[in-house]
């Protein structure tokens, strides 16, 4: 309330949520010592359908005036080799070569976690997309928010006079505690469900005016095109890993999970997962599962690409899950 409507940097109606082309599954990555993480990430951006349009596209490129390294260019010509190529793995170079500017914590030879790299990834490529005159407010416009942006709704009520207040939060990614679920829907039920705030959490209510017990709701308000969920897998007690199955569904109904749980069911299609293998999260290995342009399933690991099925995909202990709408 109060602020400007941002500025349209990339028009919505632009997205198309639909491969341009299909073919086969484009190239394997080389590993080049611990690489596996950065592997991982760039294999589920480049089978997400809407970014890849994108980048294929060259809309980026034809415009951009960014001096030195802009993650967005890379990501576009990162996308269009391993696409085009005609050779079944290709090396990573350009992304390796300038990890420090994708995130400075980043250290070459380094095993390090594919949700923080997919995190700083985003971020690089948002940045990217963002000119130095525009302020806060457009930040929820570009291509990587209009793909990968959503908003969540926080909802504070007063047990005492039963006041309410909402307040609203952007994301690109939801992180999801799966210490006592043993399912997705579980897991997001759970989230949805109102929650007496603890009592350091101190809540004074606008309306009668004193420090009062409260409850709290946290509810997806829009929706993002792609969603991106991870299951956290360490336990932030001892640090140790979490290895349990966590059922996962190929659609998934965001509905329920709405601050407006009524109208037409919102589907979203599984598309990619990120596995690690290894008793701690600290080193192991990781690879990941994505449907290419053919409408077929394919496991990737490093360099090799190899055909699977849906059950095989539903039968992992998923770390993270990429949905699309």
């Amino acid at each position: 309330e109060g602020m400007a409507l941002p500025q349209r940097i990339f028009p919505p109606e632009k997205i198309s949520m639909d491969w341009q082309q299909r073919q086969r599954p484009g190239a394997g990555l080389f590993n080049l010592g611990n690489t596996c993480y950065i592997n991982v990430i760039l294999q589920c951006l480049t089978y997400t359908p809407p970014l890849a349009n994108y980048l294929l596209s060259y809309k980026h490129s034809q415009s951009c005036q960014q001096q030195g390294f802009c993650m967005m260019c890379t990501m576009e010509a990162h996308v269009r080799k391993v696409l085009c190529s005609s050779a079944t793995a290709i090396l990573p170079g350009a992304v390796l070569r300038d990890l420090k500017f994708i995130g400075e914590e980043f250290e070459y030879g380094r095993q390090e976690n594919a949700y923080e790299f997919l995190r700083c990834t985003l971020d690089a490529m948002h940045r990217a997309c963002l000119s130095c005159h525009l302020d806060v407010s457009s930040q929820e416009t570009t291509i990587i928010h209009q793909i990968f942006g959503g908003f969540m709704k926080s909802t504070v009520t007063c047990l005492s006079c039963q006041a309410v207040v909402d307040s609203y939060q952007a994301f690109l990614d939801v992180s999801l505690d799966i210490r006592a679920a043993s399912s997705l829907t579980t897991v997001l039920e759970d989230c949805v469900t109102p929650k007496q705030l603890d009592q350091t959490e101190c809540f004074r209510c606008s309306k009668c005016k004193k420090k009062a017990a409260a409850s709290k709701k946290v509810t997806v308000h829009c929706a993002p095109r792609v969603l991106t969920l991870c299951l956290e897998r360490a336990d932030q007690w001892t640090g140790t890993k979490i290895s349990k199955f966590v059922e996962y569904p190929e659609y998934l109904d965001l509905r329920p999970y709405m601050s407006d749980t009524a109208g037409e069911p919102l589907l979203c299609s599984l598309y990619a997962i990120v596995v690690h293998s290894g008793d701690s999260c600290l080193e192991g290995h990781f690879l990941c599962y994505a449907k290419a342009s053919d409408g077929l399933w394919y496991k990737m690991d490093d360099e090799s690409v190899d055909n699977c099925d849906i059950h095989t995909v539903l039968g992992q202990q998923a770390y993270l899950l990429f949905y699309a709408r």
